[in-house]
């Protein structure tokens, strides 16, 4: 049910500021219980980040991308194929099509009468009431709610650069809707979107630097990941430059120059766009969350693991709040929210609260990335005692005959129990593979357990067996 202010009752059990994954799963949670809802929403379009400018359409234009790079190698195959080029507006027209069908099924989600949807932006003036400012430039409201979940998402991270401004720049957004794309790229930034916009603009076709300045990329990860995917790309003739300071950016006839540090060398590059791909903030902007003693640590919304702020009856989920910026997060986030919402409202124990021991994280590289759980720095800071082992796809029967080698397998284990703690994969089909790994840490399998569990082969999965049976060995 869509409004635009003026009801007669303003009051609900659970307001809802944002319409995203996350929010939409407080919302649809809430609902099952009962519970009034409202959702405001001022984005201009329904749907998202994930669905809008995120992970749907990001995989849709990588699958063009994947699909050229398999053009390339045919002769590998003992095929004949050329590679004539890339049609960015087909790729695009082929995405917007797939986006306006997810879009429209969550915007027919939001509408179908559970809730009352508002569209416009919302302001705390309290602790139990928000003003909402109308998309359509009406007069605003005011709405009051015995709880709230904050889901505004993120905005793209754009870092303070001489220049940078001046000479224009991309993001993530401008790739992902471009009709055409300029010859050369260089992407600031080391992280899952600068790697998978590279990966892209590489794989159809035009010439790419990547400038990142940590000492490596994915910052958190296990180190070896970096090396894999900086060797790989490097072997696609993409320039890697880790460990960075970025000077200045200037035009120079019509292009942009930048000049950069690394290590005791100076460095510049000049290219046809820059794409900013340096992650993604918060976005709290505009919320007036001091007016309803909403705490932050740093620009992200403060949560206890019950996703309640530091206001109780307030709860966040999502981008706005979470340790990783994804959606299955998110959507766990809002559903715990509403539960414990629910909770506060029938004045029952606030008890549920989230699990981050599966926390899962992707990147549609090429190879890809993925991981599970902790990894080797995590256990040593917490004091854990572990076991860990690896094995490279380049051994490995099935890779082999796809011709994907890159890359390798690592599990974690205790090194008293044997249950698996974590596990890491870069390399073919990363993203699927992971989740075997995850199933056995959900039902807290043992190293010993996995290995005795049968795999077909020739499989890629298979390659798991290989770490499980030696950190197994490790602890007999």
């Amino acid at each position: 049910m869509l409004q635009q202010g003026g009801m007669s009752e303003t009051h609900f059990d659970f307001i809802v500021i944002g319409g995203g994954s996350g929010g939409y799963a407080a919302a649809r949670t809430a609902h099952s219980l009962g519970m009034s809802v409202a959702v405001v929403d001022g984005a201009a379009e329904l749907g998202g980040l994930c669905i809008l400018r995120g992970c749907m359409p990001s995989k849709t234009l990588i699958e063009s991308a994947d699909r050229n790079l398999s053009i390339r190698r045919a002769a590998e195959f003992g095929l004949s194929a050329q590679v004539l080029g890339a049609d960015i507006r087909a790729i695009r027209d082929r995405k917007r099509t797939l986006i306006a069908d997810f879009a429209s099924y969550r915007q027919g989600q939001l509408e179908d009468g559970r809730f009352t949807l508002y569209r416009g932006h919302a302001q705390f003036v309290g602790t139990h009431e928000i003003e909402v400012l109308p998309r359509d430039g009406t007069s605003s409201f005011r709405l009051k709610a015995k709880t709230f979940c904050i889901a505004t998402g993120s905005v793209a991270t754009v870092p303070s650069i001489p220049g940078l401004a001046e000479a224009g720049f991309w993001t993530s957004d401008e790739v992902l809707d471009a009709e055409a794309l300029p010859n050369s790229f260089a992407v600031l930034g080391g992280g899952a979107i600068a790697l998978e916009m590279a990966h892209y603009l590489e794989g159809v076709g035009r010439q790419v630097t990547i400038i990142q300045r940590g000492a490596q990329f994915l910052t958190g990860l296990d180190p070896e990941c970096s090396r894999v995917i900086e060797a790989a790309y490097a072997h696609r003739d993409i320039d890697c430059f880790l460990g960075t300071s970025i000077h200045r950016v200037t035009q120079v006839n019509g292009r942009k120059h930048i000049e950069f540090r690394q290590g005791e060398r100076e460095r510049s590059v000049t290219v046809d766009q820059i794409l900013v791909a340096m992650g993604r903030g918060p976005a709290t902007e505009g919320l007036a969350l001091a007016e309803a003693h909403v705490g932050l640590t740093g620009k992200k919304i403060s949560v206890k693991p019950t996703q309640q702020s530091t206001q109780p009856h307030i709860f966040a989920a999502g981008d706005v709040c979470s340790p990783l910026d994804v959606v299955h997060v998110a959507i766990q986030q809002g559903e715990i929210a509403a539960r414990n919402a629910h909770r506060w409202i029938q004045g029952q124990a606030v008890d549920e609260e989230i699990d981050y021991r599966l926390l899962l994280f992707g990147v549609f590289s090429h190879p890809q990335v993925a991981a599970v759980g902790a990894g080797e720095a995590e256990l040593k800071k917490q004091g854990i005692p572990f076991v860990a082992a690896s094995y490279p796809f380049n051994d490995h029967g099935k890779s082999l005959t796809m011709g994907e080698t890159e890359g390798f397998v690592k599990m974690l284990a205790h090194q008293t129990t044997g249950e698996i703690l974590g596990a890491v994969v870069v390399g073919p089909h990363a993203t699927e593979l992971i989740h075997e790994v995850v199933i056995a840490m959900h039902y807290r399998s043992t190293v010993q357990q996995f290995a005795l569990i049968p795999h077909y082969h020739p499989t890629l999965s298979e390659i798991w067996t290989y770490p499980a049976e030696e950190c197994a060995e490790q602890l007999s």
